[in-house]
């Protein structure tokens, strides 16, 4: 930098004499100088050695098109080596069967100035696309002295989002840790609300402060992750990394290098610094594992490896690294039928089952579905500056409900009814029976599994057959159907007990009571 600075200094000089000169000869034979320091300090700036340490490929033409420099970065990333392109035109190296296709230089040189477009090179006998920035440099009358281009593969934006998604798990990693408490676990969670959770809290308090896996298994939207979250509360590791994955928001040939992390090189488009997996981001801490029954079975295998040996190496690496991690596997899945399918690894299912741990669906929780209401009421009451409030007569409508969706669907559903309830304070009844009657309809499938031979209420008499008159067979099968569902309906509870004394799913006794324009909820009162 020092002899940078000292030759910028020595030019401006001269620029000065040779401005201030009588004498034509003398102004010659500065700017001859002048020249030839520019030449010197072109040639061996003190700037050449960051640009040769640079992960960009970087080619420089002279203003003709004649490429004066590649980094060592350009050989690695293209396959191209000085000998192949140094002081040989850029337009001689571009076209079919040569270096490349594209490419930003011509466009430079041609319009004078940047331009950013995509390149394909040919070397390495495997077609890579880059996107290049090409930038003019210009000397001091104007002209065009160089072209810089700039360049990296197509697939280094994959790795800058890896990278930057990585930042954003640091943040929140950070962030959940200075929300849970890092000192003392608080005298009662979330859990600690619902009776019917008594025994799974039980279960919690015993086994959170050890290192024992644990396998939580429940409906879509039954609070999974709450439950996995209050372990990790009540855990030895409160105050160490809580990182979570989803196993299905990674597509599966980036999830390895996600969860592993790789070397710098190890493979085309990786980061020449190398990447951090989860792994080692969670080591000391807590790996939240979601969706684990859908992880490809190739990662299953390495999975199983990491937990029983404590230990990986990441992608490309030689390097064993060492673990401490407390693992929480969750899923919605029948994982023992898919060990039974195939499509799930048996070893790895009882290495991860160590603590089972079931989470009831809501449709078996109602004793609760009062508080949970509450508790979603006030917070999004707060949220929207609302008031609102559910009468007795609607909560009990609510429990007529399946609630396929489970708590998030609850959740979905107190939100919208504060909503609209506008800040009056309430929704009429008929705004509640509308949204859960179209709610059912929305989750009929997956409510109206098939169900098994039932006992059927007595049925009602049939009427007299008038043996002159005869009788509107149609009519008379419709209305001894209809009011067989009116007699199931007023002593069921909701349209899948009711189905189930029918040998009927529910979404036929859905359809059914639609379709005979049966008042539900007044059958039901």
């Amino acid at each position: 930098m020092d002899q940078y600075l000292a030759i910028r200094g020595v030019r401006a000089m001269l620029r000065r004499a040779i401005h201030s000169a009588g004498d034509p000869e003398m102004a010659e034979q500065l700017q001859a100088i002048d020249r030839g320091l520019a030449v010197f300090h072109d040639s061996g700036i003190d700037f050449k050695e960051v640009v040769d340490g640079l992960d960009n490929s970087i080619l420089i033409t002279d203003a003709n098109g004649v490429v004066i420099y590649i980094n060592p970065a350009y050989t690695q990333n293209t396959g191209i080596t000085e000998e192949d392109v140094l002081g040989k035109s850029i337009q001689s190296l571009i076209g079919p069967d040569k270096l490349f296709t594209g490419g930003a230089v011509c466009s430079v040189i041609q319009n004078k100035k940047g331009a950013f477009r995509l390149s394909t090179t040919y070397k390495t006998g495997t077609p890579l696309v880059g996107y290049v920035f090409g930038t003019p440099i210009f000397d001091e009358a104007g002209e065009l002295r160089q072209v810089v281009a700039c360049s990296l593969p197509i697939v280094s934006l994959s790795s800058l989002r890896e990278d930057f998604e990585g930042f954003l798990r640091e943040v929140n990693s950070l962030r959940e840790r200075s929300v849970c408490p890092a000192a003392q676990p608080a005298p009662g969670g979330m859990l600690d609300q619902y009776d019917s959770l008594k025994s799974i809290r039980t279960l919690i308090q015993r086994v959170a402060a050890t290192d024992a896996t644990i396998l939580i298994t429940g409906e879509s939207g039954v609070g999974k992750e709450v439950v996995a979250d209050e372990i990790y509360r009540l855990s030895a590791r409160r105050d160490k990394p809580y990182v979570k994955l989803n196993c299905t928001s990674i597509p599966a040939h980036l999830l390895e290098s996600e969860l592993f992390g790789y070397e710098k090189g190890s493979f085309t488009g990786a980061s020449a610094k190398g990447k951090i997996g989860l792994f080692e981001y969670a080591n000391g801490g807590t790996l939240m594992l979601d969706e684990i029954g859908d992880m490809p079975m190739d990662l299953q295998v390495k999975l199983l490896r990491a937990i029983q040996s404590q230990e990986i190496t990441r992608i490309g690496g030689t390097r064993p690294i060492k673990l401490d991690i407390r693992f929480l596997a969750l899923t919605n899945a029948d994982l023992k039928k898919k060990v039974a399918e195939g499509s799930f690894r048996q070893d790895l299912y009882f290495r991860l089952n160590v603590i089972p741990l079931s989470i009831p669906p809501l449709r078996e929780r109602l004793s609760d579905l009062g508080k949970m209401c509450g508790y979603f009421i006030d917070r999004f009451s707060e949220k929207y500056h609302y008031p609102f409030r559910l009468t007795q007569q609607q909560l009990d409508y609510m429990k007529l409900y399946a609630w396929p969706g489970n708590i998030r669907e609850l959740e979905n559903m107190m939100e919208y009814m504060v909503l609209v309830s506008s800040g009056i304070g309430y929704i009429e009844d008929n705004v509640l029976k509308g949204l859960l009657n179209i709610t059912e309809e929305v989750h009929s499938a997956a409510l109206s599994a098939p169900l098994p031979q039932a006992v059927h209420p007595a049925a009602p008499s049939l009427p007299a057959l008038d043996v002159e008159q005869g009788i509107d067979f149609t009519q008379a099968v419709a209305d001894y159907e209809k009011r067989l569902l009116e007699q199931a309906i007023r002593c069921s509870a909701n349209l899948r007990e009711a189905g189930k004394k029918l040998n009927l799913n529910a979404s036929t006794v859905s359809r059914k009571i639609k379709q005979y324009n049966i008042d539900y909820w007044h059958r039901r009162t």
